[in-house]
């Protein structure tokens, strides 16, 4: 009998111990996350007017697609310029490079006159040159007609110059300052392409508009925000933990979280960065307690398996430590 009572005895404090052990566990830690996703806040290269808009709020977009068209007058006048310089430019380059046929034509022409002078005052010198020797001549008239010669000597030379000029044109370093100038337009009618095709927006990533700031009619300035579009496709999680809370945690490990807004939908996350967080986010200890001071860490975290309805700023729950699996 004394043995039973003694059994009962003990099943009692073995009881009352484990209520008690149970009654002063303290509870799982629960950290709170937040569902993030990469946005693009869409901004003009340049400044215009709204023309027309393709896309609105709630709308999903594919990369490339045109969202918005703007619209700026001086833009395109400055195209018309510099097409119209680089017309004038590559005239230039044409008529430097050539010359006009009429003008051969005159230059051979006044060559062929000063080979008649020659051909004429050479006879004449040789006439003169006889006479002074029969005595029907002067010094003098010989003197004449041997300059007579040397100047339509001179003169044919003059034109054979200006013949060869004129087949060859302008000189290599007029011919090389057209091609330059020729080449210098064309940089600023490309750069005028370039930012009138700025005036057309378009998507850079897949995605969804979350924000639309453009309204028709509206100017905006080269930088100012027209649209915000989210990568919805791509979601991934972020806590804030205390360094003492990582235990172990590293890279590539995985664990469990609930999404309260998917009815409580558990789902497992791989861990891709862990991130000191600034000084601002340090927890100080109090000399009270001899504690030392612990650095906040960042904590991303991805899906491992596609989840449907994930949205940025939804909530998530983990228990803490997380029983990670590597």
């Amino acid at each position: 009998m004394k043995i039973v009572r003694a059994v009962i005895g003990l099943a009692c404090l073995v009881a009352l111990a484990v209520v008690l052990w149970f009654a002063t566990k303290p509870p799982p830690l629960i950290v709170q996350g937040e569902v993030s996703a990469n946005r693009v806040d869409l901004s003009p290269r340049v400044s215009g007017r709204v023309a027309k808009l393709n896309a609105d709020v709630g709308d999903n977009v594919k990369a490339g697609t045109v969202i918005a068209e703007l619209e700026s007058p001086q833009l395109v006048a400055g195209l018309h310029m510099s097409e119209a310089a680089l017309a004038v430019a590559q005239a230039d380059l044409v008529r430097v490079n050539s010359t006009r046929p009429e003008t051969i034509d005159a230059r051979r022409a006044e060559l062929a006159a000063a080979d008649a002078d020659v051909t004429l005052y050479q006879e004449a010198s040789a006439r003169q040159a006889k006479l002074v020797t029969s005595g029907s001549s002067t010094q003098s008239q010989v003197e004449e007609a041997t300059r007579n010669l040397e100047a339509a000597i001179r003169k044919r030379e003059s034109a054979q110059a200006d013949l060869d000029l004129a087949v060859a044109g302008a000189s290599k370093e007029e011919k090389q300052l057209a091609a330059t100038q020729v080449e210098q337009a064309k940089a600023s009618l490309n750069q005028q392409q370039v930012d009138v095709n700025e005036l057309i927006i378009h998507a850079p990533i897949d995605g969804q508009v979350t924000t639309r700031v453009a309204e028709l009619g509206e100017n905006f300035s080269a930088g100012a925000p027209l649209f915000s579009i989210i990568d919805i496709a791509n979601p991934w999680f972020t806590f804030n933990l205390r360094e003492d809370l990582l235990k172990g945690l590293k890279v590539g490990d995985t664990f469990k979280v609930t999404v309260p807004a998917l009815n409580s939908a558990e789902l497992e996350v791989k861990v891709t960065v862990i991130n000191a967080q600034g000084q601002y986010a340090t927890w100080r200890a109090t000399r009270a307690t001899g504690d030392f001071d612990l650095r906040t860490f960042e904590v991303r975290a991805v899906p491992v398996a596609p989840v449907d309805g994930l949205r940025p700023g939804m909530s998530i729950i983990a228990s803490w430590p997380p029983a990670t699996e590597r």
